[in-house]
Formats: C-alpha cells, structure tokens, sequence
C-alpha cells in the first residue's frame, strides 16, 4: 500500500517565487529514489499562504531509505546550511538568496486508501 507524504510550508507572498525557483533547481533528485511513485508542488490559490510538497511512496521504508540517502542530504544541505544562519535579522530581512523560503513546515503521513484515474 502506498503512502502519501505532505510537507505543508508557510510561505509569505514575497518568498513563493524563491521557493519554486528552488523546487524546479533541485527538480530530478527525488525521481530516481527507489520506491518513488509521484511528486506534485502545489501552490496555494486562496485562503491560504501554505503550500504542500506531495510525494507519494510505494512504502514507508522506501521514503525513510531516501531521507536518508545521499540524494536527500544533497537535496536539503542548502537550505540546512542556510538556517543555521537564521538567528540574525529573522523575519524582515531581503536577503533572499540565503536562508529558508518558508518560515514554517510539518510532514502530514497518509496512507492511500483508494485510488482512481481516468476511465478509458
């Protein structure tokens, strides 16, 4: 059974650019990782400054593996070396090619219960 993981990221307006140029740099990373079913960056409309990275897994195990691979460290050691150096004009700053585009991020797991496509 598959299993869907969410990174939910607040993103204030004038980071959203940053952050799909970032997403669309790193594009390809996660494609290879065995057990890799699908990804989606999906923008928010409305209501909402909270955008959600889905990606779905053909199991658990297969999505801790490539957390803990060599991709996903190359993947995120930017953005990790980036906040490091958050302490300093946090919030108000433009610095914006350092540091983390969103200001906030869970991980919501589901497990997919059914599926469909399109009917033929």
């Amino acid at each position: 059974m598959s299993v869907v993981k969410i990174n939910v990221l607040s993103v204030p307006a004038d980071m959203r650019e940053e952050l799909e140029r970032r997403f669309s740099n790193r594009a390809g990373m996660v494609e290879s990782a065995d057990g890799f079913e699908w990804f989606e960056l999906l923008r928010p409309v409305e209501g909402t400054e909270r955008y959600l990275v889905y990606t779905r897994w053909r199991s658990e195990e297969d999505f801790q593996k490539w957390q803990s691979s060599q991709s996903f460290a190359r993947g995120h050691a930017q953005a990790a070396a980036s906040a490091q150096g958050e302490g300093q004009g946090h919030g108000h700053g433009h610095g914006h090619g350092q540091g983390p585009a969103a200001t906030g991020s869970e991980v919501w797991t589901f497990e997919v219960a059914e599926t469909a496509g399109p009917k033929a």
